[in-house]
């Protein structure tokens, strides 16, 4: 006679291994989302400094008159080449009309790649995120 414990033989290590795949595919979704978080922050802060340094770019003949605005071809120069010694991407800086205080802005968007770990087992390939920021030129002490 076979007892129950014969009978049962095997079948907790499949439920096991069905188990053990699901927690896996958790931990990895995990771990990567943490990863494209991480990424998306990355590029947020990216964009911000290059926003930042667009907005230095001064036009320098309008300055000495007395007029502060900014030199849209030296701060797009300056948005690109730090984007290029950040080694991301992104479309060219614009300049969205001033607001009601005349405040001119300088906006910049940052395409960064993330690459999941755990998760490219599963068939998940690259992830492009998107960072933006906009820089309001000061004239005065803030």
């Amino acid at each position: 006679m076979i007892g129950s414990s014969e009978r049962d033989a095997g079948r907790v290590s499949v439920f096991l291994a069905i188990a053990l795949l699901g927690i896996f595919m958790i931990i990895g979704l995990s771990y990567d989302a943490a990863g494209q978080l991480n990424a998306i922050q990355r590029a947020q802060n990216l964009a911000a400094e290059a926003a930042r340094a667009g907005g230095q770019e001064i036009d320098q003949a309008a300055a000495i008159n007395g007029e502060i605005r900014l030199d849209h071809v030296a701060a797009r120069r300056a948005v690109d080449a730090y984007r290029t010694a950040a080694g991301v991407t992104g479309p060219p800086a614009d300049f969205p009309p001033p607001g009601p205080d005349g405040v001119e802005t300088i906006h910049v968007e940052v395409f960064l790649t993330y690459e999941p770990v755990l998760l490219s087992f599963f068939g998940w390939e690259t992830v492009t995120v998107k960072g933006e920021a906009t820089a309001r030129l000061l004239t005065e002490e803030p």
